[in-house]
């Protein structure tokens, strides 16, 4: 348990049956009335962010999350099979709990996976990833000069805007965060 006086940023904290992390906390001390703390809390399943008010002192479950860190083997049907790398077992994720990061999945990648009483809840994957593109038009010369994009599907399937000096089988890095280009590899 863990009282809303001690509130920080980053906690995990168990209410109403779900796990939330403190986005931002402020305690207030009103002229008339009790002290409480006013929070955002952002849901770690579903990344919704909620305002809560807490009174002062209040006791909240203090959620353990467990984060693992897994390879990423390969894709069966509707399963993506990954490995723990201390353990070697493999168990599978279904593409809900990747969430939208699963455009970004590349075999033999190591990802974070959080747990919350052995249910996964999240997928951390790298900053930037490296992945070739396979289908984009030709480059032609002078279209440097407008500084504008244009698509490229990259080995995942997932389309990305890339200047237009890009070239198919170019390696890419890009963002996982944003889904922008970042480079050239």
């Amino acid at each position: 348990m863990i009282s809303s006086n001690d509130f920080k940023t980053g906690v995990t904290i168990e209410v109403d049956g779900d796990v939330y992390q403190l986005v931002e906390f402020q305690h207030v001390k009103p002229g008339k009335g009790a002290a409480f703390v006013r929070t955002k809390i952002k849901n770690v399943k579903t990344g919704s962010v909620v305002e809560r008010k807490f009174n002062a002192g209040e006791k909240v479950a203090r959620a353990r999350l467990d984060r693992r860190e897994v390879q990423y083997l390969y894709k069966e049907e509707e399963q993506f099979i990954v490995m723990d790398n201390e353990t070697f077992e493999q168990t599978s994720l279904t593409a809900a709990q990747i969430g939208d990061e699963v455009k970004w999945l590349k075999e033999n990648m190591n990802l974070g996976v959080l747990f919350h009483n052995d249910q996964v809840i999240g997928v951390d994957l790298p900053n930037t990833v490296e992945l070739r593109v396979i289908e984009t038009e030709p480059g032609v010369k002078g279209d440097t000069a407008t500084g504008g994009t244009k698509a490229a599907v990259v080995e995942t399937g997932a389309t990305v805007q890339v200047p237009f000096f890009v070239n198919q089988e170019d390696v890419l890095v890009i963002d996982t965060r944003t889904g922008s280009y970042v480079s050239r590899a």
